[in-house]
């Protein structure tokens, strides 16, 4: 087959979005399929990208790590003419997402949609945030998602989650899965050396951005107390982001600032070694759809602790492969904490078994064969048109509709949260 992805954010940039999109294609590529991705420009480019089209972008939006794509050129229609595609993948509803439909209507291609976020959760990014663009941007991916021909959701959470939102459109759950060979036999002991953790030291890692969705300053106040009552306790983070100077503040003023390890951003190699140094993983974000390094630390045989979460407890077994903690309470994401500490040599062999038995479930092998097998039958459903004049005529017609349902979708999205204004907050996933 022939698939064109089109997405918001891509690598170089470190998300949870960019790095799935990326972990598909390699795999689709790898099992004989032909992959073109559609994504913004960003200020770290790679050099010499295979089947990537980079859209002209905003760059560091309103402070964020995120580009936001300016309006296109004719470049990518000539690119999608030589291409050929089968079939159209978008991963947000909005920006490319939108152009994504139109690429779908035009060519009548059936168009997949991946509910990778819960984008409310997202609106600190936008000013003059409100319940109302809460509500508007609930409304927007829900309507979007009804134009597409299936929906992939990341965990039967967020799948529940959609239909109570009223997506219409056939739902299946696709995670994204996790590569496994890359996180397997890495090099602990040579990461600790690097970041001067000893090496009989308790390590708690967390690996992500580090931005204000992610609850990270919960995760820091806790991991700090934990570390002020246990003397050989540290706190590995790898990552960047706004909260970074945040998280550092809050050891410095502990007086322990020796006992955290700001790594930045890691790969490869080095971000494979930096999983092995962890004794555990800590996970406090509520605002996740499935929480890929969660998968990602079990691959590497770390049990995870995890506030429970949609797309969280699909994968945290409580004290199976780590801890789900239940309640958003420090007192007990502390207690997970000391619990897995406090466990012998032999217990914590046994966490280290089941995460590992627990990504097998999640191998990106497995993940992508699941997603091919929706797309082909999505394909067989859809004949696209030849070049005939009649085709041309019928493409214009659907570009046209096209965009009357791009119109439609956001002033609807919006009379519908103004509508709502003073209800109580817009409808979210469970915490």
């Amino acid at each position: 087959m022939n698939i064109v992805m089109l997405t918001n954010t891509y690598l170089p940039h470190v998300g949870g979005v960019a790095r799935s999109v990326a972990a598909f294609c390699r795999e689709y590529r790898r099992q004989g399929h032909h992959v073109l991705v559609v994504a913004p420009e960003f200020h770290d480019k790679i050099e010499n990208e295979m089947d990537v089209v980079r859209i002209p972008a905003i760059q560091n939006f309103n402070g964020s790590d995120f580009s936001v794509a300016l309006p296109l050129s004719g470049e990518l229609s000539d690119r999608l003419d030589f291409f050929e595609p089968d079939l159209v993948h978008s991963h947000h509803p909005f920006l490319l997402g939108m152009t994504a439909l139109r690429i779908a209507r035009s060519r009548e291609l059936p168009l997949v949609f991946t509910h990778h976020t819960l984008y409310e959760r997202y609106t600190h990014y936008v000013p003059a945030d409100s319940d109302a663009l809460k509500r508007f941007v609930i409304e927007l991916a829900t309507r979007y998602s009804n134009l597409a021909s299936k929906v992939f959701a990341p965990s039967e959470s967020v799948a529940e989650l959609l239909r109570e939102r009223g997506v219409k459109s056939p739902i299946s759950v696709v995670p994204t899965g996790v590569q496994l060979e890359d996180y397997r036999d890495g090099d602990g002991g040579k990461a600790r050396a690097r970041y001067g953790i000893p090496g009989n030291a308790f390590v708690i890692g967390h690996l992500g951005r580090l931005a204000e969705e992610k609850n990270l300053e919960f995760l820091s106040e806790t991991v700090a107390e934990f570390i002020q009552r246990n003397a050989n306790a540290h706190f590995m983070v790898v990552g960047s982001g706004p909260l970074e100077t945040r998280i550092a503040q809050i050891f410095k003023e502990l007086g322990i600032s020796d006992r955290v390890h700001l790594t930045g951003i890691l790969q490869g190699e080095a971000q494979r070694d930096a999983y092995s140094a962890m004794d555990v993983f800590g996970f406090t974000s509520t605002s996740e759809t499935q929480g890929m390094v969660l998968t990602e630390a079990m691959a590497a045989g770390t049990p995870v602790v995890a506030l429970d979460a949609s797309g969280v407890r699909e994968v945290v077994d409580d004290r199976f492969n780590g801890r789900l903690i239940l309640k958003h309470c420090q007192r007990e994401l502390l207690a997970g904490f000391q619990w897995v500490y406090d466990l012998e040599p032999t217990e914590r062999q046994s966490l280290h078994n089941a995460a590992l038995e627990t990504a097998e479930r999640f191998s990106m092998e497995n993940c992508a064969k699941a997603a091919l097998s929706h797309y082909q039958s999505l394909v067989h459903q859809h004949w696209p048109l030849d070049d005939s004049l009649y085709a041309q005529w019928m493409r214009l017609r659907n570009t046209i509709g096209a965009q009357w349902e791009i119109l439609e979708g956001v002033t609807g999205a919006a009379t519908a949260a103004l509508e709502n204004a003073g209800k109580g907050k817009p409808q979210q996933a469970n915490d």
